[in-house]
């Protein structure tokens, strides 16, 4: 496969991140999402698209699992039970249909909005950066490597 031009105002994402989170967006509602959603460098994925851009590109490929019992992160937007350092970005879904970021919204350096019909396209799905600036997405088929799971 021919490289992807890297572009500074791009949010490159895995496929299968993107599913997962319009999965979440789609069953949550007509309730909303906001989960914490990170980066790995390009050089440690897999599959097809991991070597189309360099290796030190972050792609969003990881996700927390929401958490509705953090009823400081609810109110507040805060999560005070782990680093914020270690996202970058944020999911948030917004079953109302407004693609943007909003004064109400949790932010983060990228913000990935997404709406109805929950798919993966430029008028359901869209990244902002903290100031509310629209940014390209280049999803990527490639996922980071199975890590075995430590209890």
């Amino acid at each position: 496969m021919s490289p992807v031009e890297t572009q500074p105002t791009a949010v490159y994402v895995t496929e299968g991140l993107l599913e997962a989170l319009l999965d979440l967006a789609s069953e949550a509602e007509p309730g909303e999402v906001s989960t914490p959603i990170a980066t790995v460098p390009a050089g440690d994925l897999e599959g097809p698209d991991a070597d189309r851009v360099p290796e030190a590109t972050p792609v969003f490929a990881e996700y927390r699992l929401p958490d509705p019992n953090n009823a400081l992160a609810g109110v507040f937007g805060v999560e005070l039970s782990r680093p914020n350092r270690d996202t970058q970005g944020r999911f948030l879904s917004h079953p109302s249909g407004l693609l943007e970021v909003t004064m109400e919204d949790d932010l983060a350096e990228v913000v990935i909005v997404a709406v109805p019909p929950w798919e993966p396209t430029d008028d359901a799905l869209a990244a902002f950066d903290r100031g509310g600036s629209r940014r390209s997405i280049v999803e990527l088929d490639a996922a980071p490597p199975v890590e075995p799971f430590e209890s």
